[in-house]
């Protein structure tokens, strides 16, 4: 019995030490912005899409100042992390887009190594770098949506 209890515990850890799943964006001021969609693409990177804009007047909102084939795109929907691929607790490898202001960085998230509730994204451009601290999102309150 004790065996499937430390299974049970084995599968529970690995699976909330996992990235995927909805998260919500916090700005440097303490402002939730949006809920981002984190998930495995189809050749096995990680990334994520702005799933839903909370403020309701900003959700048709495009990314006007994107670059290439985002230039225009509605923010809700765009994919925004992308290419990451797993280096040890890390993600990185691949890029960050801010919709705020279409600039594009080297990107690389993780989870906090004592809550995995708490993801951090950083994006930076050779010494200089910014990083968010973002929120877990039960799926379930975003289900219906």
């Amino acid at each position: 019995m004790k065996y499937y209890v430390l299974f049970f515990l084995a599968c529970y850890s690995i699976h909330s030490q996992n990235v995927t799943g909805l998260w919500k964006t916090v700005d440097g001021d303490g402002v939730s912005k949006s809920i981002v969609k984190i998930y495995e693409s189809e050749n096995n990177t990680i990334e994520g899409k702005v799933f839903r804009i909370l403020k309701d007047s900003e959700r048709d909102r495009v990314c006007k100042n994107c670059k290439g084939r985002k230039k225009n795109q509605p923010i809700e929907g765009l994919v925004i992390i992308e290419d990451m691929k797993k280096k040890g607790r890390k993600y990185s490898g691949g890029e960050i887009t801010d919709p705020e202001n279409g600039k594009t960085y080297n990107g690389k998230i993780w989870l906090d190594e004592n809550d995995s509730g708490i993801l951090h994204v950083r994006g930076y451009i050779a010494f200089f770098y910014r990083t968010q601290d973002w929120i877990r999102v039960k799926e379930a309150s975003f289900s219906s949506q």
